[in-house]
């Protein structure tokens, strides 16, 4: 009699599920169990072998989105390999698996698209969002980034391309603060696109038809956010790269209702706070003596201020000093409170400028009487300035060299993303100061030299936040997210910067070490959370052994 075959599908099965898999280094034993004798070669491999080989492939790609879609599928194949390959060195794989590389995948997505991730959901599926949501299948999710792909990083309107934001954010939740993947859920929200290239274009995967607006954008909305508490009641939502008119709004509706949050608001307002603790520290001038000009006055921007002034009414600043120390400069010039038009969450930072002289020929608009953010900065006279605008280039050299002569410390932080829209390189930012600037760029920038003296740029990456905010929820089960949760985290994170990075003038802790970072910050946010009641679990003995105990390891 023949002996009985191994189940099939049990051997395909472990080959095939991403988190399962293991390559060579399944065990004889293992082998002989899930049917895989003779399927594999029958040399055992460690995990340090298959890094070695991970990487080799890895720097035999001929480009950086080459290097992206290896990684995605590496993640697609082998889970426990990808993010042990992210881990084992951060700064040279981040940035294929994000910021910058992503943007240009996110453009290129309906032409190198190749196994779906995630979910999309349309809006031929209104009115059945929640079975739709039910075909997902894990059951536990805890976690969803969100996009309508409206406003991807720099770049606009990518529709349904912009699919690559969700998944490269929350591969980045595992890899830097240990949250495990299989709770996390990427979601597209299929709205239609405005994007008349794709429209044209037979391989964008999405629906052909001009975005919805208005109510019925915002009806799509509140099925969607009612469908997620109803298929995934423990899940946190994370909105992301939604435009200006739509990210404050949404993020006003659902925060008091459940757990969400919208990283591009409050995540950037806690990096960005945290560079400016640092800042403070190498400059020697405390935050209260600060007066911040931004340029770019959207829901990025203004989320940077009012955590700011949050920190300095903390401080004992009244608020009219607090919000008086920002300042804003948008397309229409410098903002101010004759200025037309102005958006309901900007009017109490459009300031009285009547008392203010201007300089003389200095261009103007029909709504501003400055018009370049030159004549602003020489004008306010700030001691930082932050860009949110993805306008290139928008602090030049004219605009260095004036805060340079203002300060003896000029704190400069182009945050926009990708590359190509930073509002300066570190390295300009360094030459036309004379190496006096502080510096935090939103894309990374490698080390220089000038002066003879080394200068580590910072980067004010959101990575620093949002994955150790989320680690934090996940091991509490919160509730809600709150600002002061991200204020703690930029406390956190601010904290962990030690005078030798503060040397090369580094005012962030180093990529390399974020994993670490992040665990702490995530510490420091769950203690917050036990504090103020918003825990679903008991609040244990040592909150710190608590959450590490719940940190995703990669090993095989």
């Amino acid at each position: 009699m023949q002996p009985a075959r191994p189940d099939p599908a049990t051997s395909v099965r472990y080959l095939s599920d991403a988190r399962l898999n293991l390559g060579g280094a399944f065990t004889d034993a293992q082998r002989e169990e899930f049917g895989l004798v003779g399927l594999l070669p029958d040399g055992y491999e460690s995990l340090e072998i298959q890094l070695d080989r991970a990487r080799l492939q890895f720097d035999g790609q001929g480009s950086d989105l080459a290097k992206y879609q290896y990684l995605s599928a590496l993640q697609d194949r082998q889970e426990r390999l990808f993010y042990a390959l992210i881990r084992s060195d951060f700064e040279r794989y981040m940035p294929i698996v994000y910021t910058p590389t992503v943007g240009e995948a996110c453009q290129k997505f309906g032409h190198i698209f190749r196994r779906p991730k995630g979910m999309y959901l349309s809006v031929k599926r209104r009115g059945s969002l929640a079975k739709v949501l039910r075909n997902w299948p894990v059951e536990d999710v805890r976690f969803i980034v969100v996009t309508d792909g409206e406003r991807i990083l720099g770049l606009g309107d990518q529709g349904v391309c912009g699919m690559g934001i969700p998944v490269g954010k929350l591969a980045l939740y595992t890899a830097c603060a240990g949250v495990p993947p299989e709770v996390a859920l990427p979601i597209v929200l299929d709205l239609g696109t405005n994007n008349e290239a794709f429209l044209a274009d037979p391989l964008y995967p999405g629906l052909k038809m001009p975005r919805i607006t208005g109510d019925e954008y915002y009806a799509f909305l509140d099925e969607f956010v009612a469908a997620v508490q109803e298929v995934f009641p423990a899940c946190c939502i994370q909105f992301e790269d939604f435009t200006n008119k739509h990210a404050i709004p949404l993020l006003q509706r659902y925060r008091e209702k459940v757990c969400c949050f919208n990283d591009d608001i409050q995540g950037t307002a806690a990096v960005a706070v945290a560079g400016l603790f640092g800042a403070s520290r190498l400059s020697q001038r405390p935050l209260r003596e600060q007066t911040l000009l931004f340029m770019g006055a959207g829901s990025a921007a203004v989320g940077i201020a009012d955590l700011f002034v949050t920190q300095l009414i903390a401080e004992g600043c009244s608020e009219r000093e607090a919000v008086r120390a920002c300042w804003f400069v948008n397309s229409r010039g410098m903002v101010h409170s004759k200025m037309p038009r102005i958006p309901d969450y900007l009017e109490r930072f459009a300031h009285d400028i009547s008392h203010l002289t201007f300089p003389q020929g200095a261009p103007s608009t029909p709504d501003s009487p400055l018009k370049d953010l030159a004549d602003v900065v020489e004008t306010i006279r700030p001691s930082a300035i932050i860009g949110v605008s993805t306008v290139a280039h928008a602090f030049n050299e004219r605009v260095v060299r004036a805060m340079a002569r203002i300060n003896a410390r000029p704190i400069i932080f182009p945050l926009s993303n990708p590359t190509s829209k930073s509002e300066c390189t570190a390295e300009e930012a360094i030459k036309w100061s004379d190496g006096r600037a502080i510096v935090a760029s939103g894309s990374p920038f490698p080390p220089l030299h000038f002066g003879g003296k080394l200068f580590v740029p910072g980067q004010g990456n959101n990575v620093y936040i949002y994955p150790a905010v989320g680690m934090a929820i996940y091991a509490t089960k919160a509730t809600r997210v709150t600002d002061a949760m991200f204020l703690r985290a930029a406390e956190s994170l601010a904290a962990q910067t030690t005078e030798q990075d503060l040397s090369v003038g580094l005012i962030y802790p180093p990529i390399s070490s974020i994993l670490e970072t992040s665990v702490e910050v995530a510490i420091a946010v769950a203690k917050l959370i036990f504090q103020n009641g918003l825990a679903r679990v008991p609040e244990p003995d040592d909150i710190a052994q608590f959450v590490r105990s719940q940190v995703y390891e990669p090993s095989f």
